[in-house]
């Protein structure tokens, strides 16, 4: 770690530009602070992300009150510069209101401009790898997104409290963050709500206490999440544990408002743990400390891949639990899409391919359709579809949810298998995420590394498949 000099004395320089020149003795290299970008370059979200650090660890606390529906919130932001920072931003976004913010326990300048950008301004420059800590103090109530492309993202309100589900653009309203799927941290979360409410989030439950009135959680996520992928929830939940054949613990919720039976909720938890097993023998070992699932009647219409938890709005069918393939294609995710995240958005086909043809997968080991029947259906789309207009590996903003994504990038995973054989196929499923975990790859990355397991050239199928517009001839 780089300390700064106590002969430094930070001198403003480009004032516009946010410059500053460290004091040095007469004949040293001047030492230059620059900001940090306040983007991460992503094409299709330019403004998510931050450049300049690296996000080790994110420490949330919240405090949940039903009567104002608001939170109050002290939020930690622990990161290492990446180069000489004179100011940073973090995303941020909503009616929040900041009441304190410190830089390494020190009062730091800040601004909040156009729709997400936190601008801090330490008193001191920061040296590139320096350790440092932001502090933020919060209150409000959380803004909901609601993208007419992208859906509902955020705080969600439900009746009896709210959940936060982020993809792709929602953590900015909970918390201050650095929102790039390529930026992963671990997470701590400590949640406290009047005692009759239940409070969830990613990881495992590590502490729990009620006092006045309230209780308060303790949840550590201990593997890198991309922030898309972090949860909160609070709520009147019912709560089942257990643990997987293989022993991973599992914790599943399901939302009283639902009407979920206990017979139903135990079922929940059990098939859970069920798929996890089923999809362990074929992707390789569990990628987290835990698992489980919540079931929500959020109003939102989709289920998320949230980290090693996912989360199943089935709102729209009382009295119901997630079917055996919905399991699968979520919890497929935690290793296509979570464990390995896509490098840009362009690539989230290695997220939603995947986990679609963990449901083909899934359905053909448990009396539904052979992966191939799966296969042909999904063909069969005719030409003229809208599901054949625009590129798998670059669908485009408005697009990263659309049929292409997940049917397309299904089928386009089971040519590459009949391509490279089943052998080298299941090898393959192994290994990459194997190969990636807890890190971010690209479709060239991908098509790169299945060219190496499959000993094949796949030019000519990723041109076809992931690169080309329209239906591929068979």
């Amino acid at each position: 770690m780089s300390r700064t000099p106590r002969a430094l004395a930070a001198v403003a320089l480009g004032a516009a530009a946010g410059l500053l020149v460290a004091a040095v003795p007469a004949g040293a290299d001047a030492v230059r602070f620059t900001p940090g970008a306040p983007g991460a370059g992503d094409p299709y979200f330019p403004d998510m992300g931050n450049g300049g650090f690296d996000v080790s660890h994110y420490d949330i606390a919240l405090r949940y009150d039903p009567k104002t529906k608001a939170i109050q919130a002290v939020t930690t932001v622990t990161a290492r510069a990446t180069q000489n920072l004179s100011r940073f931003d973090l995303d941020f976004q909503g009616p929040l209101k900041i009441s304190s913010l410190t830089v390494d326990g020190r009062k730091a300048a800040y601004t909040r401009s156009g729709t997400q950008e936190l601008v801090i301004t330490p008193r001191k420059g920061l040296r590139e790898h320096r350790r440092f800590q932001v502090r933020a103090v919060y209150s409000g109530v959380p803004q909901t997104i609601n993208d007419p492309a992208l859906g509902v993202s955020g705080w969600i309100p439900t009746a009896d409290g709210g959940i936060m589900l982020n993809q792709p653009i929602g953590a900015a309203t909970v918390y201050p963050v650095n929102d790039q799927p390529t930026d992963k941290a671990t997470y701590s979360f400590t949640l406290t709500a009047p005692q009759d409410l239940t409070t969830l989030a990613n990881g495992d439950l590590t502490g729990k206490r009620t006092r006045g009135g309230l209780t308060t959680t303790r949840w550590e996520m201990r593997s890198p999440m991309a922030s898309e992928l972090a949860m909160v929830a609070f709520g009147k939940y019912d709560v089942v544990t257990g643990r997987t054949k293989s022993g991973v613990p599992n914790l599943t919720a399901t939302d009283r408002a639902m009407g979920i039976s206990a017979a139903d909720a135990k079922k929940f938890n059990d098939q859970t743990a069920e798929v996890v097993d089923f999809e362990s023998g074929m992707y390789g070992r569990w990628p987290y400390s835990s698992t489980g699932g919540v079931t929500v009647k959020a109003g939102v219409g989709y289920a998320l891949e949230t980290q090693g938890r996912p989360v199943y709005d089935l709102g729209r069918h009382p009295g119901t639990i997630p079917s055996g393939d919905l399991l699968a294609h979520e919890l497929g995710h935690q290793w296509f899409g979570d464990s390995v995240s896509p490098e840009r958005w362009a690539d989230i086909w290695l997220n939603e391919g995947f986990a679609t043809y963990s449901e083909w997968l899934y359905g053909a080991a448990h009396g539904g359709k052979t992966v191939q029947q799966a296969f042909d259906a999904a063909y069969a789309t005719p030409a003229s579809d809208d599901l054949w207009k625009g590129k798998v590996a670059d669908p485009g903003r408005d697009h990263i949810f659309d049929g292409l994504v997940y049917d397309r990038g299904a089928m386009a995973i089971h040519v590459l298998r009949q391509t490279i054989g089943d052998k080298a196929f299941f090898t393959l499923l192994k290994a990459w995420p194997a190969r990636y975990r807890y890190g971010n790859a690209s479709t060239k990355d991908f098509v790169a590394f299945a060219q190496h397991i499959g000993r094949k050239d796949l030019s000519d199928w990723a041109a076809k498949w992931l690169y080309g517009e329209g239906k591929p001839a068979l």
